[in-house]
C-alpha cells in the first residue's frame, strides 16, 4: 500500500464561520490532522500551564497571540509527522504567520495544499457566537470568554484589519478557494468538497 502524500489544507473565514466544525469533518473523512492553534491555546489556560497564565489576558481581550509563540506550538506539533497531512483551523492570521507557516512547511516539504474561505455576512457571525455562548450556558457547559457580542465584534474587526491580507496572500499563490459559508452544514461542506477537487 503507497504511503498517502502530504497534504496541508488551511481554512480561513470570520470567527464563528464555521471553520472547526468543517475542520473537524473533512480532518475525519480525508485522514488529516486537525490543528487549531485557539484549541491548543484554551487547553493550556484551562490546565494552568506557564503558557495558559501568558495567554489568558490576551485571549479574553480578544487579541491574536504572539506569532513565535504561536509557530513554536506548530513547529513542535509537526515534528515527526510523516507524511504531513493537516488542517489548520484559525492558523494563520496574518502575513506574517502565512509566511513563517510556509518557511516551516518547506523545511518539511509540504507545501499548501488548498485553502478555503469561508464567507459569512458579519451580522449572521455576531448572532452565531453569541447564540454558541447562550447554547454552552444551557447545557450547564464553561462559555468561552469570546463568546459575548462585545469580544465578538471585537474580533470581527481584528480580523478584517490584520487577517484580511491573507485573502490576497493566498489568493496571490493560486491557493484561495472562495466558500459560501451560508447554509446546512452539509451544504457548506458539499460546496467546501467541490472547491479541494
Amino acid at each position: 500500500m503507497t504511503q498517502p502524500r502530504n497534504k496541508v489544507v488551511i481554512f480561513l473565514g470570520p470567527p464563528g464561520a464555521g471553520k472547526g466544525t468543517q475542520a473537524e469533518r473533512l480532518a475525519r473523512e480525508q485522514g488529516l490532522t486537525k490543528i487549531s492553534t485557539g484549541e491548543i491555546l484554551r487547553d493550556h489556560v484551562s490546565r494552568g500551564t506557564e503558557l495558559g497564565r501568558q495567554v489568558q489576558p490576551i485571549l479574553d481581550a480578544g487579541q491574536l497571540v504572539p506569532d513565535d509563540i504561536l509557530i513554536a506550538l506548530i513547529r513542535d506539533r509537526l515534528a515527526g509527522m510523516e507524511p504531513v497531512r493537516v488542517i489548520f483551523d484559525g492558523f494563520p492570521r496574518t502575513c506574517a504567520q502565512a509566511e513563517a507557516l510556509d518557511m516551516l512547511l518547506e523545511e518539511l516539504g509540504a507545501p499548501v495544499t488548498a485553502v478555503p474561505l469561508l464567507e459569512v455576512p458579519d451580522e449572521l457571525l455576531i448572532e452565531r457566537i453569541v447564540e454558541r455562548g447562550r447554547q454552552a450556558a444551557a447545557r450547564g457547559e464553561p462559555v468561552r470568554s469570546d463568546d459575548t457580542e462585545e469580544v465578538a465584534r471585537k474580533r470581527q474587526q481584528v480580523y478584517r484589519e490584520q487577517t484580511q491580507p491573507l485573502i490576497d496572500y493566498y489568493g496571490a499563490r493560486s491557493h484561495l478557494r472562495h466558500v459560501d459559508g451560508v447554509g446546512s452544514l452539509d451544504e457548506v461542506y458539499g460546496r467546501i468538497m467541490q472547491t479541494m477537487r
